[in-house]
């Protein structure tokens, strides 16, 4: 159970986050929040008190999805000269932020709730480059299974149009186009075909909605102008041809997913980003057993894939990793990538020679 110093230690960290990805204005309101806060309102006692491990809950980033809302509502002028960059002494954004947290109470307290839906349709290009091995292996033909899916936006990833360091995958008419900075080493040049595609949410977004559309925006980081472009451009290919989204647990959800019958010739592939540590140990536990039950049923006929962008603290980047079944070679570390896709880095193998920060087994272990 944290306490309040290591709740408040959360904005620092999360604060490093944010500036190693570019995001300085972000970072800035991290860094003052963290010394702003009080307990004169509900929502600065309950972050102060959060029981849980702030990071892995993103705590932070929930109350910033906050104050971005009330920015983009134009509801407070010194807030939005603050989010808009055009304040950047550390007490006087600490001041306005203590006040605006106390004004606007009732409206902030309610995002601490869950949290963030970021969904970002541009981490589809590090899914893709995981999706791309596993077809080098297996064939072309994926149905992808995808868990913490938020409003669905990467369940479009074959409707998207990727060019993943040269390599061209999608159509070539998509409305929604994804050309990450490509470092490292390209993926390998297979053809990827999504036959099916379907997902679930412990609390699925419908983008239909203008409000919950709105909410997903304020999630997005004021300094990522670009990402808001592309998530309208995202939101309205999901308005236009839907995506096939439940409400479920995940682990209930993979287990029956699992259990369905396979079409020959299809790699199924269970997919998630930044989804894993929001589950509990029990569900994820759950999970790695079903997987391991399907992978040792799986064949050359009806193979069975993995594949995971999950965080790495340690290096303030994420993580792609891809299993596949038939076979005993345990998960692999293919890339590394951007929190929001601006950056894929393609790894070489063995991985273990190159000077990052490994932990090969960790998501089968835990």
């Amino acid at each position: 159970m944290a306490n309040e110093a290591e709740n408040r230690a959360a904005f620092d960290v999360q604060a490093g986050y944010c500036a190693a990805m570019a995001a300085p204005v972000t970072a800035r309101v991290c860094v003052a929040l963290g010394q702003a806060l009080d307990r004169t309102s509900a929502t600065g006692r309950r972050v102060l008190d959060w029981p849980g491990e702030p990071v892995a809950d993103a705590v932070v980033l929930r109350l910033i999805g906050g104050l971005h809302a009330l920015h983009r509502a134009g509801v407070d002028a010194e807030l939005s000269r603050v989010f808009d960059g055009a304040v950047t002494d550390a007490a006087a954004v600490a001041v306005t932020l203590g006040r605006v947290v106390r004004e606007h109470d009732a409206a902030l307290l309610p995002w601490l709730d869950g949290p963030p839906q970021t969904n970002e349709a541009a981490r589809s290009a590090g899914l893709m480059t995981g999706l791309l091995h596993l077809a080098t292996r297996f064939g072309p033909r994926v149905e992808v299974l995808e868990i913490g899916s938020s409003a669905g936006l990467n369940l479009m990833l074959g409707r998207y149009r990727f060019d993943l360091g040269g390599v061209a995958v999608g159509p070539a008419d998509a409305a929604v186009r994804i050309a990450p900075e490509w470092r490292g080493v390209a993926p390998p040049a297979a053809t990827v075909a999504v036959v099916a595609a379907r997902g679930v949410d412990i609390a699925p977004v419908d983008v239909g909605d203008p409000a919950q559309a709105a909410r997903l925006e304020a999630y997005v980081w004021v300094d990522a102008q670009e990402r808001l472009a592309r998530l309208a451009a995202a939101i309205g290919e999901v308005r236009r041809a839907g995506v096939d989204l439940v409400r479920g647990d995940a682990a209930d959800w993979v287990e029956a997913r699992l259990a369905e019958p396979q079409a020959a010739g299809v790699t199924r592939v269970l997919m998630h980003s930044v989804v894993w540590q929001y589950l509990s140990a029990e569900g994820r536990a759950r999970i790695v057993a079903a997987m391991a039950a399907a992978g040792a049923r799986a064949s050359a006929e009806r193979p069975l894939g993995w594949v995971m962008m999950e965080p790495n603290r340690d290096l303030h980047r994420h993580e792609v990793r891809v299993r596949g079944w038939p076979g005993e070679t345990p998960m692999e570390l293919v890339a590394l990538t951007h929190a929001h896709g601006a950056w894929v880095e393609g790894l070489p193998a063995p991985y273990e020679t190159r000077d990052y920060v490994m932990r090969r087994g960790a998501y089968e272990a835990d």
